[in-house]
């Protein structure tokens, strides 16, 4: 693939798979949310992400997808994150490039660390040190981090503390960590918007609906080897005209070429229908949905489609936007063509009136869940969904 660093890894033997821990969406970043001065080129950037499966043996991908430049990193280093800034000592390590400390990103391009053993602990957060060469002036990362990100001037990949360092609540160049695990283990994508994205959950808590997924599947013994990969993009559409690539331009990369994609959540089509307001666009949403089952079931991969959730009372609110959500909703719950469906419809909107969300679960906006929303999300997915290996 041109432009492309390509890993070269491979797990031990047959019994062994790359399975996926954490990833994010990529975009292009704009230009409100580019990092503060001083900026990423020749100085350090320290990235916290929280982890769903452990393992012994990681990599660490990175990309400059939407670069007008070349993109350099110097050094990379991994760590357990101790919060705001700070990393646990001891538990350093310098990833490696084809064997070396620096690698430099073409436009395009994405890279992918060397195998390092690495004992990470299932539900850790993990700090990703970068210390920059040359970056682009045009950035690839992911905005709604929901997690602070701090940048220090020049070297400071040593440095145990930089909490004093620039804070900004956004990712860069980052995009995913696979960890080798054993052939049963498996990964679960969630294609989704800013829901899933997690506006309205809690910065630095780690408590979108993903998150608390990871966790309930963690702590049952029939999927504690499933991965959670959260690929919501605030503003994204399934279709066009949303921010960030559309669902069907990153249907590729966000969800076929993860790895080890087992299952695959739908959870977007509110930007659509609310920017549309018409009833074409449950057509056009619908026949993509069955694309994207046709594709996933393909790879083998699993497919539970989400009911969207009420916007009554929210910029999106009309009665023609309604009736299109009821429509893409029926057809989700009574069609067929999913594997299994997840109500999120069902589970957080008021009981008086359905067109919206109920009173403790609305984040203010009427269109965005909260926290507490959030968990009771992850509380009524059913678990055996991702025990299933019957396609």
């Amino acid at each position: 693939m041109s432009g492309v660093l390509m890993d070269k890894s491979k797990p031990d033997s047959e019994e062994d798979k790359w399975v996926g821990t954490w990833a994010t969406a990529l975009q292009q970043v704009e230009e409100s949310n580019m990092p503060p001065e001083p900026g990423l080129s020749n100085n350090t950037l320290r990235q916290v992400v929280r982890v769903s499966l452990g393992g012994n043996r990681i990599r660490v991908k990175f990309s400059n997808e939407y670069g007008n430049s070349e993109l350099t990193l110097n050094l990379v280093q991994i760590a357990v994150s101790s919060g705001k800034g700070k990393v646990k000592s001891g538990t350093e390590k310098l990833l490696t490039f084809e064997g070396k400390k620096s690698v430099t990103i073409p436009a395009g391009g994405t890279v992918t660390s060397d195998t390092v053993d690495y004992c990470l602990p299932k539900l850790t957060d993990i700090a990703i040190t970068i210390y920059f060469g040359n970056a682009p002036t045009v950035l690839t990362g992911h905005p709604g981090s929901r997690t602070t990100s701090y940048i220090l001037p020049g070297n400071g990949i040593d440095s145990l503390n930089i909490s004093t360092a620039v804070p900004t609540e956004h990712w860069y160049v980052i995009a995913g960590i696979d960890v080798i695990t054993c052939a049963l283990c498996n990964a679960v994508v969630a294609l989704g918007d800013s829901i899933t994205d997690g506006r309205g959950s809690t910065t630095d808590m780690q408590n979108r609906w993903t998150d608390n997924l990871a966790k309930r599947l963690q702590a049952n013994t029939a999927t504690a080897g499933i991965g959670v990969l959260n690929m919501g993009i605030g503003g994204n559409t399934v279709l066009q005209g949303g921010l960030g690539p559309s669902a069907v331009e990153r249907f590729e990369r966000d969800v076929l070429s993860q790895s080890g994609v087992r299952y695959l959540i739908i959870f977007e089509g509110v930007n659509d229908i609310g920017i549309n307001n018409n009833l074409k666009v449950t057509t056009d949403l619908i026949n993509t949905y069955k694309s994207f089952i046709d594709k996933a079931h393909a790879n083998n991969i699993l497919v539970y489609g989400a009911t969207i959730l009420p916007f009554g009372g929210s910029q999106y609110d009309s009665a023609i936007n309604e009736q299109a959500r009821q429509t893409v909703n029926d057809w989700i719950r009574t069609s067929g063509e999913f594997d299994a469906v997840i109500d999120f419809d069902a589970a957080l909107r008021d009981t008086k009136d359905f067109t919206r969300l109920k009173e403790i679960y609305d984040s203010g906006d009427h269109l965005h869940p909260n926290a507490e929303a959030y968990k009771k999300m992850a509380e009524i997915v059913d678990l055996d969904l991702f025990a299933k290996n019957d396609r």
